[in-house]
């Protein structure tokens, strides 16, 4: 296992929301999308983030193992796109296995074609964010194309990696019932997928792009109603799929 040098956004030692028990969530720098919604748009740019190593981070990893362990948690590599360092991502999972540590990457898929077979050996989980079923949506949501993700996302079907499909509920964008039973189909006919989780959209981060001088183009479109998450909920338990 060599050391690799990497950019971090940020840290959150104890995540509960990014994979099974508790987490040591590293949010890595670097993304190729442009998400209207993007929580993090200072995550985009490797200038914007610090410079670390994989060995720095792993050493601060194995002082929490135990609790981690305890917990039924790992550690789970998040972004920005942590894709966009592959080789950083693969040095972390391998020491966090040799560990005996859980590891989760959470990821859009785009560029799931940088993570080769070894870096996916040592991933036991991913959460796979499919934004759009719909290609023009899938674009206009985030700038690029939708079908890399939908070839990862098979891959994995086919590799039989576990699977936790996430998808934001934006209202005006990602609400179409139509499209939302659509996706839950696909889901259903991958088969690895194990859960997935609605997210609420909300716009707590635009403040982010007001400070980076951008223009958030979301910032009068509402937090979804509840009716709305619930029919989300819905279409994917009628597909058999277990929803949070």
């Amino acid at each position: 296992m060599k050391d690799v040098t990497g950019y971090i956004h940020s840290v959150e030692t104890a995540g509960t929301l990014d994979g099974p028990g508790v987490r040591r969530v590293l949010f890595l720098q670097g993304c190729p999308l442009k998400c209207l919604y993007c929580h993090n748009p200072d995550s985009r740019e490797f200038k914007c983030g610090r410079q670390t190593t994989s060995y720095e981070q792993l050493r601060e990893i194995a002082k929490s193992r135990g609790f981690l362990m305890k917990s039924g948690g790992g550690v789970t590599l998040s972004g920005g796109e942590p894709l966009s360092q592959p080789e950083f991502v693969k040095s972390i999972f391998e020491g966090c296995k040799m560990m005996g540590l859980h590891t989760a990457l959470d990821t859009s898929g785009f560029t799931g074609w940088r993570a080769d077979d070894e870096l996916l050996s040592f991933t036991d989980l991913v959460l796979l964010d499919i934004k759009h079923i719909e290609p023009d949506g899938y674009k206009k949501l985030t700038g690029v194309d939708l079908q890399p993700t939908l070839d990862f996302a098979r891959r994995l079907a086919d590799m039989g990696k576990p699977v936790w499909l996430r998808y934001v509920l934006v209202p005006g964008y990602t609400d179409n019932q139509a499209n939302i039973k659509k996706l839950a189909e696909l889901a259903k006919e991958l088969g690895n997928v194990e859960r997935v989780d609605i997210l609420p959209f909300h716009n707590m981060g635009s403040y982010k792009w007001k400070e980076l001088g951008m223009d958030y183009k979301l910032e009068n479109t509402p937090e979804p109603e509840e009716s709305s998450i619930s029919m989300a909920q819905s279409a994917f338990r009628e597909a058999g799929l277990t929803v949070y």
